[in-house]
C-alpha cells in the first residue's frame, strides 16, 4: 500500500517487505520514505547522509553534545558501589530467608 505523508510517500511494511532492495536503492538515491503499520506512520528510511547532517546541525545548535571519549558500551567495566555495605546478592538471599 502507498500513501503520501506529508510531502513523504508512505509504504506499507508488506510492501517494503516485498519490494525491500528497490526501496532502498530510491533512499539511497536520496529519497525519504515513510513506512506504516496498518495504516499509521510508524518509521522514516532516510538517507545516511541526511542522517549524518541531521546529527551535525543538532550539535551546532546545542541541543546534542557528542561524548568526550567515546567508547564501546561492550568494553566498559562495572566498579562496585561505593559506601554500601551489602550486595544485591545479600538483599536478595535475606528476602528469600523471609518467605
Amino acid at each position: 500500500m502507498r500513501a503520501t505523508v506529508g510531502l513523504v510517500e508512505a509504504i506499507g511494511i508488506r510492501e517494503l517487505r516485498q519490494h525491500a532492495s528497490r526501496y532502498l536503492a530510491r533512499v539511497e538515491a536520496g529519497e525519504e520514505l515513510g513506512v506504516t503499520n496498518k495504516g499509521r506512520l510508524v518509521a522514516r528510511l532516510i538517507p545516511v547522509q541526511a542522517a549524518e547532517r541531521s546529527r551535525e546541525a543538532l550539535i551546532e545548535s546545542g541541543v546534542l553534545i557528542p561524548a568526550r571519549r567515546p567508547q564501546n558500551l561492550l568494553d566498559v567495566t562495572a566498579e562496585p558501589a561505593r559506601g554500601r555495605k551489602r550486595t544485591l546478592s545479600d538483599v536478595l538471599n535475606e528476602m528469600r530467608d523471609e518467605q
